[in-house]
Parts: structure tokens; sequence; C-alpha cells
């Protein structure tokens, strides 16, 4: 990889949009509306930022893409189907399609760190055989090579954040969602897996990582998507 994350890299893509919001709202319960009126799009294979302060709304928006909410009105569009309109029968293939990096990581306690990354390759229905030397790299790349055989409880919690982006990214995922992906992590680190978000970018996937590090956000010249008391201020649309 070059150590250039801008080298070869294009953030826009003329295409259909993996991800559509149309005036969307939420609201928990009957409490107030902590998402109004978004309106904006991810074109498949763009790469964005999300900021904002904390409570602006970051991870209730992540929420909606990744499917674990449901907004409050409003449309909201994945893979150009409308998820509204979506059986529940049907979100488990759609969730095969979104890599996703939690903030609480999320790890299996009883799984190693090499059976956690490999895991969605192993629902997959891939064998060891054809995965084992793919997720040894990747662990390499994440500094994790010489913890693979680790249980999480045992791990750090930078160790936890890598492997647990490490899991998002192993099956090349066509959209990856990234909720502060490098809080746990020092500069070094922070800037490498940035690499890793931009090659598997070049690969084609749509990748919308939320950050409150500026240094991190200011490092690529990507759309950002910014995020104030629940309202779009800047819709990270780009001038052609």
């Amino acid at each position: 990889m070059s150590s250039d994350p801008r080298a070869s890299q294009t953030f826009s893509n003329p295409g259909g949009a993996a991800v559509r919001f149309d005036a969307v709202g939420m609201r928990y319960g009957r409490g107030p509306e902590v998402l109004s009126d978004l309106t904006f799009e991810l074109p498949s294979g763009s790469f964005h930022f999300l900021t904002g302060p904390s409570g602006a709304g970051k991870t209730s928006l992540l929420r909606l893409i990744y499917l674990a909410e449901r907004p409050s009105r409003g449309l909201i569009s994945m893979f150009g189907r409308d998820s509204a309109l979506l059986p529940r029968t049907a979100l488990p293939d759609l969730r095969k399609r979104i890599g996703v990096v939690f903030q609480d990581f999320r790890l299996l306690d009883h799984l190693t760190v090499f059976d956690n990354v490999a895991l969605p390759l192993r629902v997959a229905g891939q064998s060891r055989s054809s995965y084992a030397d793919d997720v040894e790299d990747l662990l390499a790349w994440v500094g994790l090579g010489d913890r693979m055989d680790a249980f999480p409880p045992t791990l750090s919690g930078g160790e936890q954040q890598r492997a647990a982006i490490a899991r998002a990214v192993i099956s090349k995922p066509e959209l990856l969602i990234a909720d502060e992906p490098t809080g746990n992590v020092d500069p070094d680190m922070a800037r490498r897996l940035l690499r890793l978000f931009v090659e598997l970018n070049r690969l084609g996937t749509t990748v919308l990582i939320a950050s409150h590090d500026l240094a991190l956000v200011r490092s690529l010249d990507a759309p950002v998507l910014e995020l104030a008391d629940g309202k779009l201020i800047d819709d990270g649309a780009r001038a052609a």
C-alpha cells in the first residue's frame, strides 16, 4: 500500500447511491426528534466522513444506515431499495453487504482474535483453508499478528478496536460504516488504519467514517457530512 492515503484515490462516483436519505427524521419513543430533515446520499464507491459534536446525532444516523433503527419519517434507500418496504426476512442478507465498526467493539469473548475476524467469512460458508492466509495478513497489517490466538478480554482497548476493524473489513463489504474507528489508537496506527479504509474504498467499497479527530478528517480531501443538533449543516456535496 502507498504511504500516502490519498494516492490513486477517487472519492466520488457518478453511479447509483449506496445510501440515500430523503427528509428523514428519527425519534426514540415519544421523545423529541434526535435527527431532523436529513437529506443526502452516499454514491456507490464514495468515501465520506461524518463529524459533529457529542450529542449531535452521529451514532443515531449510523444506526439508521445499518438498519438497527427505522426512521420516524422520511425515506431511506439502501442499495436502491426502500428500507421501509423490506421484509424482516430480507434484512440478514442486506446486512451481510454492510461492514460495521462499533464504538463498543462487540467482539465475542469466547472466540480468539483470529476467529472473531474470520466470523463473517465463516458465516458466509467459506472454509478455513480459503481464508486463513487473508485473516493472518490482515491481523499483521493492524498490528495483531502476535495476538491472533488471544481472547478479547485479554486485549487492551486499542487492540480490541483494531480487531473490530479487521472483522468489519475482512469480507470487503459493499458499504463500511465506522464509528470513531481510531479513537483508541495512537496517531501512527490511526494513519495506518486510514490507509486500510482508503484501500478498501479503492477496491469499490463505499466508506463512511464518523470521527471527532479533525486531523484525521483533514488528512484526506474527502466530502464531510457535518451534524449539529440532529440536523445536517453540511451535506458533504462537492462541486463537480
